[in-house]
């Protein structure tokens, strides 16, 4: 390669490098500006000059507040994703339930009015809501496979209908809170996550499955029962 193309090359590597620090720039100031308000109340000239950008450099990367609201969906799959990969693989079978409401309910109560700009725009835009639900059914997909992978097992149909169930009930009942705060128990409070991770139990029948996986006999004791 010539130095000029050398040149050249390094030259639109720093130009990408630079544009990807303006888009993840936007990104996380919206996040940021969601903090205190609604999605709709953000101007894009609020939020460009808050990240330290143009209007123009937000329209070179976004064509509008959907898109720029699009990114942030995409951010937030990406977040819950590394989230549950490590929880899965990391929390001991004891507290993982515990562990995974937890972090759904810190999450979204920190982003809340993220969260319920998703929610209403999924009743305009039912395809929008497409990505959401697989990370609602990746969810159910992991409780099914750590909890298979306990028993020594595949779960039956009606076990694994529970565990999706269960996830159907966690995420439908922070929805609801979120936007209706129907009470008595509101996220915030202890009492929340705790019946939450209750309920999640009782519902997916994990510790029926889990508790009741076949031990193995220690070799010494088999040789010694012959």
């Amino acid at each position: 390669m010539s130095s000029v193309n050398t040149a050249i090359a390094s030259s639109q590597r720093i130009k990408q490098k630079r544009g990807q620090k303006t888009y993840d720039a936007l990104i996380d100031t919206a996040f940021e500006l969601l903090e205190e308000r609604e999605f709709d109340d953000i101007s894009i000239a609020e939020l460009a000059q808050k990240a330290g950008y143009s209007v123009g450099a937000f329209y070179a990367r976004f064509k509008s507040k959907n898109e720029l609201f699009d990114a942030l969906v995409t951010r937030h799959i990406e977040q819950r994703t590394t989230t549950r990969e490590r929880q899965f693989a990391t929390a001991p079978d004891d507290t993982l339930v515990r562990e995974v409401v937890q972090g759904l309910v810190d999450y979204f109560w920190g982003r809340r009015r993220f969260w319920r700009a998703a929610l209403f725009r999924s009743i305009r835009d039912p395809d929008f809501w497409k990505p959401l639900r697989k990370l609602s059914h990746e969810l159910g997909d992991s409780f099914v496979a750590r909890m298979s992978s306990r028993a020594n097992r595949a779960l039956t149909e009606h076990e694994e209908t529970n565990v999706r169930f269960a996830v159907q009930v966690t995420l439908g009942t922070i929805n609801n809170t979120m936007i209706n705060r129907p009470g008595p128990i509101f996220m915030g409070q202890a009492q929340f996550v705790e019946n939450l991770t209750r309920v999640f139990r009782l519902a997916s029948g994990y510790d029926e499955v889990v508790a009741a996986r076949p031990t193995r006999t220690p070799a010494k004791q088999r040789r010694r029962g012959r």
